[in-house]
């Protein structure tokens, strides 16, 4: 059996919640591969809206095993607060919970960490949620970090205040006021919660449910264009969002890579600082905002909107080895007479059709125009009652991409879902 994927192709937000939701009746296992809280998967059904942030969106389904993997950082307060969240929807999370041992613990002065660096950038800051995620990838990989199944180990306290105590003279560079013992009991407490849930050995434990011909989707966070590789470095996040991650967050081997879906908005939209080339900032730009509730689920910050990227689209399928795409939120565009997709760039007077290394050029996209549908998209619930114009956009990003898109998602509720 594979591990079918399941990504963003795009900085995030493209939906990847109600699309896991959606497709996890038809898998026993879900396994979240990368991130942290920085993550926010909305999902709505029953006219009721959810956000997770660190737990995969197979949560709510019933028989599914799901798995927080090694690549995952974790923070117990933030994880103990969405727990009891769910448990109090009468959601059995601690049975339908598997957690790797080998995922890293993000501490309390993680998050100063991180809030002290962004202060210090100015006018250069990336855009940070200020979870604490970039500076415990940090620690993972300059060999400090401390590990979830470091809880278990009778000096895991000396462990902890070991870090912490490495983040404090770390901080002394920064003049930068803070309480370095802020949230700290509440931390330590968080601890003993997620003592109460079954930690594994991640690796085996997928491996052998391959072996018992299960299922798994993994699923990731962020978009291809904020991987910390192939994104619009140093506008990125801290962990690998391709599908190479779901390699290395979870402990399978590439040969075990089965479907790879790639998840893109009809449009675009970023949250915080970087390129955004076919950004809008006019009364349209406006418009999707609204019309789409394009604000962070975890910070709540407004997202930038723009056209649909085809380069940078083009870009994510090739390097994560895409097999279908899935499109998400055409209906926000429902009401617009024309529609435009960028198809190429225009860099220093010459054509392209590649993503820049350097995040900083100049870009002129150069764009395709549509005739808007015009019709409300929301009530439609098969492939045949879609309008030409739209089903003409559809053609055109598959031919251009030559990938299928084999689900459209037509509004936030789970129903409002085609499969073609």
């Amino acid at each position: 059996m594979k591990v079918d994927v399941i990504l963003g192709l795009q900085w995030g937000d493209e939906g990847k919640g109600k699309i896991v939701d959606v497709l996890a009746k038809g898998y026993p296992v879900i396994a979240r591969f990368q991130g942290g809280p920085n993550a926010g998967h909305s999902l709505q059904f029953e006219d009721k809206k959810f956000v997770l942030h660190s737990i995969p969106s197979g949560i709510f389904r019933k028989n599914t095993q799901n798995i927080i993997g090694n690549g995952v950082v974790l923070d117990p307060v933030i994880f103990m607060e969405e727990c009891n969240k769910l448990l109090e929807m009468g959601v059995p999370v601690k049975e339908r919970l598997l957690i790797s041992k080998k995922a890293h613990l993000i501490l309390p002065t993680h998050r100063i960490i991180d809030a002290a660096s962004e202060a210090s950038k100015g006018a250069s800051k990336i855009g940070s949620t200020l979870k604490g995620i970039g500076p415990t990838y940090m620690d993972k990989t300059g060999r400090n970090g401390v590990r979830v199944g470091d809880i278990l180990s009778p000096n895991f306290t000396e462990r902890f205040y070991a870090l912490k105590n490495k983040h404090i003279s770390f901080l002394k560079q920064f003049d930068y006021p803070c309480d370095i013992d802020e949230n700290e009991s509440q931390w330590l407490e968080s601890i003993d919660f997620l003592k109460q849930f079954t930690l594994i050995d991640g690796e085996y434990a997928i491996n052998h449910m391959l072996d018992e011909n299960k299922r798994v989707l993994a699923e990731g966070a962020q978009g291809s264009m904020l991987d910390v590789d192939f994104g619009s470095y140093p506008f990125v996040t801290s962990s690998t969002t391709t599908c190479a991650g779901a390699c290395t967050g979870l402990g399978i081997s590439p040969s075990s890579i089965g479907t790879v879906s790639g998840i893109f908005k009809a449009y675009c939209t970023r949250v915080g600082s970087g390129p955004f080339p076919t950004e809008l900032n006019d009364e349209t730009g406006e418009n999707l905002r609204k019309l789409g509730f394009e604000f962070g689920a975890t910070t709540g910050r407004p997202r930038r909107t723009g056209w649909l990227d085809l380069v940078a689209l083009k870009y994510a399928v090739m390097i994560n080895g895409v097999n279908q795409l899935i499109m998400m939120k055409a209906d926000v565009m429902d009401t617009l007479d024309i529609i435009k997709i960028a198809v190429s760039y225009k860099i220093d007077g010459k054509k392209t059709d590649q993503v820049p290394y350097d995040t900083f050029a100049e870009i002129e996209p150069i764009y395709k125009e549509f005739k808007g549908w015009k019709r409300d998209l929301t009530k439609i619930t098969k492939e045949d009652d879609l309008p030409y114009e739209f089903m003409t956009y559809v053609r055109f990003i598959e031919k251009e991409t030559g990938i299928p898109i084999n689900i459209i998602s037509l509004g936030p509720d789970r129903e409002q879902t085609i499969i073609r």
